[in-house]
C-alpha cells in the first residue's frame, strides 16, 4: 500500500470534503485530511482505514504555520504528496454589500482566497516533486454576476487564481483542475436549499478529474442540477 497515491484535502471534516475522502479511499488513496476541528476527522479517519491510511491534521487555512505543519506531516507519515484538494471555504450573510457583517466579510475572504494561496504555496513544492495534480473548491457563483454577493467574489477570485496558478505551473507536469459546484447540499448553508446536488456528486467530478492519464489536463468541471 505505500505506493498508493495520496491525496490531502483541506475543509475535510463534512460535506464535499469528506464525501471526496469516502470516494478517494475507495480508489486506493491514501488521505490527508484537514480541517480546524482534528476531532470531527476521527470518525472518517476510523472509518476509511485507520492511522495507516488516513491522516488526521488540524488546520486553520488562516494560518501560514498550521499549513506549513500540515504538509510536513504529511510528509512524514506518506513520503510524498501526489494531489492536493484546496477546498475549504465559507459563505457569507444576507446583506448585500450595503448591510453584511464587514467581519463576516473578512474570515469569509481570509478563508476563500487568502486560505487558498497558502495552501498552494506551502504544497507546492511536493507536488513539484510528484508532478501531481492541485484541484481547487471554486463554484458556479465565480462564473456568474450574483447582486450584492461578496462569497461569488471571493470564488471568482478563486478562479482567477486557478487560472494564474496553472499558467505558473506550465511545462513542471503538474494538473490543475477548478472544480465549480452549483448549489450543493451541505452544512454550508443555513437553510437547506430544496433543488441542490449531493456532496457526493462533486466528489465524483473530482475523482474524474484525478483518474485521467497524465496527459490529460481537465482544467474545469462545472457542476449544477439539473433545472426543475
Amino acid at each position: 500500500m505505500a505506493d498508493n497515491p495520496v491525496l490531502l484535502i483541506t475543509g475535510a471534516s463534512s460535506g464535499i470534503g469528506a464525501e471526496t475522502a469516502r470516494a478517494a479511499a475507495k480508489k486506493g488513496y491514501r488521505l490527508v485530511l484537514a480541517a480546524r476541528s482534528e476531532d470531527k476527522l476521527k470518525d472518517l479517519q476510523h472509518e476509511l482505514g485507520g492511522e495507516k491510511q488516513v491522516l488526521t491534521v488540524q488546520c486553520d487555512v488562516q494560518s501560514g504555520e498550521d499549513q506549513k505543519r500540515m504538509v510536513e506531516q504529511a510528509l512524514q507519515t506518506f513520503g510524498q504528496l501526489d494531489a492536493v484538494f484546496a477546498n475549504a471555504g465559507r459563505g457569507g450573510e444576507p446583506g448585500g454589500f450595503s448591510g453584511a457583517d464587514p467581519d463576516v466579510w473578512k474570515d469569509m475572504i481570509l478563508t476563500n482566497i487568502y486560505g487558498v494561496g497558502l495552501t498552494l504555496q506551502h504544497c507546492l513544492p511536493a507536488l513539484r516533486k510528484s508532478k501531481g495534480h492541485l484541484l481547487l473548491t471554486g463554484s458556479a457563483a465565480g462564473r456568474a454576476t450574483i447582486p450584492g454577493s461578496m462569497y461569488s467574489a471571493t470564488k471568482w477570485a478563486v478562479t482567477a487564481i486557478g487560472y494564474g496558478v496553472r499558467e505558473e505551473l506550465r511545462g513542471s507536469g503538474i494538473r490543475v483542475t477548478l472544480i465549480e459546484p452549483g448549489m450543493v447540499d451541505t452544512p454550508f448553508f443555513e437553510e437547506q436549499p430544496d433543488h441542490a446536488l449531493k456532496p457526493e456528486d462533486i466528489a465524483n467530478a473530482v475523482i474524474f478529474a484525478l483518474s485521467q492519464p497524465a496527459h490529460v489536463d481537465v482544467n474545469e468541471i462545472l457542476v449544477r442540477p439539473t433545472p426543475a
